[in-house]
């Protein structure tokens, strides 16, 4: 780090659990965010203002109106624009010594096991099961840690999946594929504007936390009522029969 940098982190620095050498780990870490909407914009901020040595965001989709309600990486004149290389442009500004990749197409198959396995770190913004469940067993075959949020109506929830830990379980433990859980999407349901920033920014702190090494990671699942303002917090044991992790 130069002169610079050591002012730029000072705040993070004079923290006892991260100081210089967790600072260093945290430029020198690779965090794949998926995702680029609600969830995915705090995300993508704060980890590149905290200085997260490399950030690879990935979306396919282009920025609308009804977004801009929420999805804070983004302003009026990025209508029409896609979500990943808006999502740049504002991390860059925050933070011109992060490097940001970008990728814009749908992300599976073979190019979502590269972009997995190019990480320390993933974390899943996004808001289909069937990328929740392609991410997770990725993320499971590389050994990659995962950080997965969710938001709709008042509802949010986190979870943190970390495969090197072999009693961890995974994100197909808690929401097992082929189940009756209705998946619930903010442009069919609505959500709250905040929400989705409030527990993006929870995933971007276990994300600085896993690359940095301070504290202990997030365990089990946690839910935030938004109406009431009240967190739960549930211990998910890992299923034998997983078909991912079993």
């Amino acid at each position: 780090m130069n002169d610079d940098d050591l002012l730029r982190y000072s705040r993070q620095i004079m923290l006892e659990q991260i100081d210089i050498a967790g600072q260093e780990r945290l430029l020198a870490g690779r965090a794949l965010v998926v995702g680029a909407g609600g969830l995915g914009s705090p995300v993508a901020l704060y980890l590149a203002a905290a200085g997260v040595g490399r950030l690879t965001l990935a979306d396919a989709d282009e920025v609308e109106l009804s977004n801009l309600q929420r999805q804070i990486a983004h302003g009026q004149a990025d209508i029409g624009r896609n979500k990943a290389a808006s999502a740049r442009e504002a991390a860059l500004a925050l933070n011109p010594g992060c490097e940001v990749a970008t990728l814009t197409s749908h992300l599976e198959g073979e190019a979502l096991t590269r972009a997995v396995g190019e990480a320390d770190v993933v974390l899943d913004c996004t808001d289909r099961f069937s990328s929740r469940y392609a991410i997770n067993a990725a993320c499971r075959a590389a050994g990659v840690p995962l950080v997965s949020g969710a938001a709709i109506r008042f509802s949010g929830q986190l979870a943190v999946f970390d495969p090197r830990d072999p009693e961890c379980p995974c994100y197909a433990c808690l929401y097992p594929p082929g189940g009756d859980d209705e998946e619930l999407r903010c442009a069919e349901n609505g959500v709250v504007a905040p929400l989705v920033g409030l527990i993006g920014c929870f995933q971007a702190l276990e994300a600085i936390k896993l690359l940095s090494g301070a504290g202990t990671p997030h365990g089990g699942l946690s839910t935030f009522d938004g109406l009431t303002g009240q967190w739960r917090h549930f211990r998910v044991p890992k299923d034998p029969a997983c078909p991912v992790c079993g």
